[in-house]
């Protein structure tokens, strides 16, 4: 199996890696098929993503999934954010094998579950149907 060169450099140096004690929005998606566990966590300043973090239990294109979603969202606005899709982050990391892309959809899922616990924590209101899982086959069996 040949991963691309963006895939490996960001599984062996993954972005961000690690917990945030003060996370304004902190969310844990999992796919018990496969094993992978992705958390992610925001902290966010005047609607702005101004840090990230991750921890993924996983393997490779789940960890380097999870470090491209956390340098697409780091900087940008909560809204934008969530237009993060799993293609997107496909595309960043120059292509997975099919069989792996659901791990990109687990990173899309954990920043939307971030989001919404920061929404949550804040009593910000939103639309239910933003943060419903996505249709990936190999996820939601």
């Amino acid at each position: 199996m040949l991963y691309s060169e963006k895939v490996m450099d960001h599984f062996q140096n993954p972005r961000n890696l690690g917990k945030m004690e003060d996370a304004d929005g902190i969310g844990e998606v999992g796919n018990a098929k496969c094993g992978d566990i992705m958390k992610m966590y925001i902290k966010v300043n005047d609607g702005i993503i101004t840090d990230v973090k991750f921890n993924t239990f996983g393997c490779g294109s789940a960890i380097a999934s999870s470090s491209m979603a956390t340098e697409m969202i780091k900087g940008k606005p909560i809204e934008e954010a969530l237009q993060l899709s799993n293609k997107a982050v496909v595309e960043a990391l120059d292509g997975l094998p099919t069989h792996k892309i659901h791990c990109s959809v687990l990173a899309e899922e954990a920043v939307k579950a971030a989001v919404k616990d920061y929404y949550d924590k804040n009593g910000i209101s939103y639309d239910e149907n933003e943060f419903a899982p996505g249709n990936c086959p190999h996820c939601h069996e």
